[in-house]
């Protein structure tokens, strides 16, 4: 690890001040949202913009790095996310803070886009998997240190917003001035979503439904903690909760997955996590009761993401994995976009508490799902799944690809290249 953090220091160190940036503004405009009167279903278009942005960058951004190449694509979308954040203080309208999430959700994923084609081809075949788990770790702890900065005082009403876009200026620095540009790069076409249902009907209905839970998390947290009356250090340490929970749980997880049925492990993980919404749901709103159950949820539902993936490649020949996998980013790109927008109605008809409920609704219709799934077919036998790769929902389908090879590279070291027919 340490030689990874040596080689890909400035990169990694980039990444961790765009994610503090971004994690930032999510909770932020979650927040002012609520003060300058906007309503729950108001702020949940707001949120839901951020989604749609980031999955039609997915599609577009490489097709912009083949023409203009990674250099020019990564200032250019970094210089709109700064500029996107300024406006937000200045223009409070939801027309126009909708209209800035989607351009942050394309421009925050074009600049991941890149630095992750970066970060894959300075990577060899012994270090891929040490530095995908440095990514993923730098990219949590830029979300909770985010939380931190929702405390400073604000009196103009702009230093918060100004904030993130320092950051985001600054963590170029870093990335530019010590990489050079990667060779262009072809982007993978996904799997249509018959076929993708016909390999791995969990992987793809478990994905959609837990791409609403995480931007349930990534969006809307911040307005489930105003509306329930919680103060900004409450609310900082509410959101933070969900990410420490993801940080902690993610490996001991993804141990077990590679060492039993990984169905019966997403049907517990999804249990789990459906009965901490229960319980937050329940509490009355108890701050430590809900900051507790948000710990579990987010130690369930980020993990249960990489579960889906790997499960869904123990059915796959490796030279299908890449294109399985773009199919699986967007197709959680879909129930992302959605998420935020079922949440909003929900909190609007029964209030705050509709947010844990719907989580609750999410996490069931996962363990349900999975334990149907496990009367129509058996179990692939443990010594023939791949490997497990921890993977933040926030990949991109240059993160989702290094993932996939590196779960190829950990297969055939094994000696378990094979796989079942689906």
């Amino acid at each position: 690890m340490i030689g990874v953090l040596r080689q890909s220091w400035a990169l990694l160190l980039g990444m961790l001040l765009l994610m503090v940036g971004n994690g930032l503004q999510g909770s932020l405009l979650g927040v002012r949202g609520s003060a300058a009167g906007f309503s729950a279903g108001t702020m949940s278009v707001v949120m839901s913009a951020y989604f749609a942005g980031f999955l039609v960058a997915s599609r577009v951004v490489p097709g912009m790095i083949r023409r203009v190449g990674h250099v020019r694509v990564f200032a250019a979308l970094g210089s709109f996310i700064s500029a996107a954040l300024i406006l937000f203080p200045a223009i409070q309208d939801p027309f126009v803070w909708t209209a800035g999430r989607v351009v942050l959700g394309f421009c925050f994923c074009g600049v991941y886009v890149t630095a992750e084609s970066w970060l894959n081809n300075a990577t060899t075949n012994e270090t891929r998997g040490q530095t995908l788990s440095a990514y993923m770790i730098v990219q949590m702890i830029g979300i909770i240190a985010s939380q931190a900065l929702l405390i400073i005082p604000d009196v103009s009403g702009f230093l918060l917003f100004v904030i993130p876009s320092v950051l985001v200026s600054i963590s170029f620095a870093p990335i530019l001035l010590s990489i050079s540009p990667t060779p262009a790069f072809d982007s993978t076409k996904p799997m249509t979503l018959k076929e993708l249902y016909r390999v791995s009907p969990l992987g793809m209905v478990g994905m959609f439904l837990m791409g609403g839970v995480f931007a349930a998390q990534f969006g809307m947290a911040a307005v489930y903690g105003t509306q329930a009356g919680l103060t900004l250090g409450q609310i900082s340490i509410f959101v933070a909760a969900f990410y420490v929970g993801a940080l902690v749980m993610q490996y001991p997880l993804g141990w077990l997955s590679d060492r039993m049925d990984r169905r019966k492990l997403i049907m517990l993980v999804a249990l789990v996590g459906g009965l901490a919404s229960l319980v937050a749901l329940l509490s009355g709103g108890v701050f430590w009761a809900i900051v507790a159950a948000a710990a579990v949820i987010g130690g369930c539902s980020n993990p249960l993401y990489s579960l889906l993936i790997a499960y869904t490649t123990d059915f796959l020949q490796p030279e299908d994995m890449a294109s399985a996998s773009a199919g699986l980013l967007f197709i959680n790109g879909l129930g992302a976009v959605a998420g935020p927008l079922i949440i909003g109605y929900v909190m609007e008809v029964v209030g705050p508490q509709g947010f844990f409920g719907l989580i609750a609704g999410l996490m069931g219709l996962v363990t349900l799902y999975a334990l149907y799934r496990m009367t129509r077919r058996p179990a692939v036998p443990v010594a023939e799944t791949s490997s497990y790769a921890p993977i933040s929902p926030s990949a991109t389908p240059v993160f989702m690809e290094a993932a996939q090879e590196y779960a190829i590279e950990a297969a055939e070291d094994a000696g378990t290249s094979g796989k079942p027919d689906p």
